[in-house]
């Protein structure tokens, strides 16, 4: 602040230094600027939600049977009992063009499990057929 005037009679002074203000006022405002969050542009979409369906136990291009070490069988991932097997075997025949069928037997699974998988496929007239992982057999 100013502390010298040209006046002697010690009357209040009239103008005042504003350059301190102005210094307060431009610190203010940069200190504004830099809280203000950066304005983003959203754009909103409809997302789909997760409906926990369970995805259709058949597939049209192809489907695997695997017959585990404990004796259950998964179709697609699935477990399912010789019936529900046959179900399915069913469907896929009546399906244009048939879908492939892969057996894949875990290296310790009965073979009489095996055997009975074979059994319904034949049954069912399954002809797009192939048994996967056989190369898992090589260490027995």
């Amino acid at each position: 602040m100013q502390t010298t005037s040209n006046n002697t009679d010690g009357e209040p002074m009239m103008e005042m230094n504003t350059t301190p203000l102005i210094d307060v006022m431009l610190v203010l405002i940069i200190m504004l600027i830099i809280t203000i969050p950066p304005q983003t542009h959203a754009v909103k979409l409809d997302l789909p939600q997760n409906s926990n369906s369970t995805p259709p136990p058949i597939d049209p291009i192809k489907n695997k049977i695997v017959v585990t070490a404990n004796g259950s069988t998964l179709w697609n991932g699935t477990p399912v009992n010789l019936v529900q097997l046959r179900q399915y075997l069913d469907q896929t025949q009546q399906m244009n063009p048939e879908p492939e069928l892969h057996l894949q037997p875990e290296p310790n699974a009965r073979y009489e499990t095996v055997d009975e998988v074979l059994v319904v496929t034949k049954q069912a007239k399954v002809s797009k057929m192939g048994f996967v992982g056989n190369e898992a057999y090589g260490n027995f």
